[in-house]
């Protein structure tokens, strides 16, 4: 990890960010330009192998560079430790993740445990774990988000994320536009706890959030141009993170919301979503125009109500009760929590609940 002492700071960023159409046949320059040759060992999916994971070590393959490709299952511990073992074994030199963000979360915490650097190939845009310091794992039956480093490059082909359900695409903007409560959290946590605050990040990532606000009919099912926005802000929102060095500039009370509705709900909907319905309800919470917030997320298609994220009334009720307690640490809105009354409330008020 990057150490900090005192008044330093390290910033970590992406070297190469390469976004657009057919980019994927790029790999081999970007490589070179990176100085990774052989030794690239590949995480994918199951259905993201078919996708690009094979096409990937193909390429690989044709330019010589020995490349080992493994399917990971799901996000937890023992998948990140078997890739672990195998990344030795192969004696692998740096790892690629291709995939739409389970493994990308797995091959970035491996390649922070192996020291080894890490390419992000995301499948898909549905939140901004594609270039953050953070990767959601599951552990002992728990969800955590763990620092680890960022990628040293980010290769998003447009062609083939558009090829993926415009649902994941939904959902990466319902992340985005969380950016807004999660500045307003860390700006409340820095005038009554007076924590560190970045004023360039925070700059940073409203100005993301507020992109898509400006212009939500832009994003459509089946176009390129939508889906490089798309990506092109949740790359935003991973650089305000490594710019504040915490992930204070993107996720706030509404991902407490989330994480808490993935503890309590038998079958929670996507992150993305979950944090776009929990913008809503925190932004009515700072006093803000969560009106706005909602209408913009109905335009673009991504879920408002806990109908449309096929999750019963009550299971709502439950996370916003106990969101605060899932990181005490950091400070938001909910501060020492909501009682009974007000978390009904703010839900019926904001009609995420009938």
């Amino acid at each position: 990890m990057i150490p900090t002492k005192g008044k330093k700071k390290w910033m970590q960023l992406p070297r190469d960010v390469v976004v657009g159409p057919d980019v994927i046949y790029d790999l081999k320059d970007i490589c070179n330009d990176l100085k990774l040759r052989k030794g690239a060992f590949i995480v994918t999916g199951e259905n993201t192998k078919k996708i690009a994971g094979d096409i990937v070590n193909d390429l690989l393959e044709e330019c010589g560079f020995d490349p080992v490709i493994a399917a990971s299952k799901e996000a937890s511990m023992e998948e990140v430790n078997k890739i672990v073992s195998k990344a030795k074994e192969a004696n692998s030199s740096y790892l690629i993740g291709v995939g739409s963000g389970k493994s990308i979360d797995v091959a970035k915490l491996a390649a922070t445990q192996l020291d080894l650097p890490f390419i992000s190939m995301p499948t898909a845009a549905s939140h901004d774990g594609i270039v953050s310091s953070r990767a959601s794992i599951h552990d002992k039956g728990k969800k955590c988000s763990i620092e680890v480093n960022a990628p040293i490059a980010v290769i998003a082909d447009t062609e083939i994320i558009k090829c993926a359900p415009y649902r994941l695409l939904a959902a990466g903007c319902g992340d985005i536009i969380s950016n807004y409560t999660a500045v307003l959290d860390w700006e409340l946590a820095h005038r009554l706890r007076n924590e560190p605050f970045s004023e360039y990040a925070a700059a940073l990532s409203r100005m993301t959030a507020q992109i898509l606000m400006d212009s939500p009919g832009d994003i459509k099912p089946d176009l390129e141009s939508s889906v490089r926005i798309v990506v092109k802000a949740l790359v935003s929102s991973g650089v305000a993170m490594s710019i504040a060095g915490s992930s204070r500039p993107a996720s706030g009370s509404e991902h407490m919301f989330s994480h808490a509705l993935d503890m309590v709900a038998p079958r929670p909907a996507l992150h993305g979503e979950q944090c776009g319905v929990g913008t809503i309800m925190m932004m009515y919470l700072h006093g803000g125009d969560w009106r706005k917030i909602k209408d913009c997320l109905d335009i673009i298609g991504a879920p408002t109500t806990a109908s449309d994220l096929g999750i019963e009334d009550r299971y709502i009720l439950e996370a916003l009760l106990v969101a605060h307690k899932i990181r005490p640490e950091r400070y938001t809105i909910l501060g020492a929590g909501l009682t009974p009354d007000a978390a009904e409330k703010v839900a019926r008020l904001t009609k995420v609940i009938t």
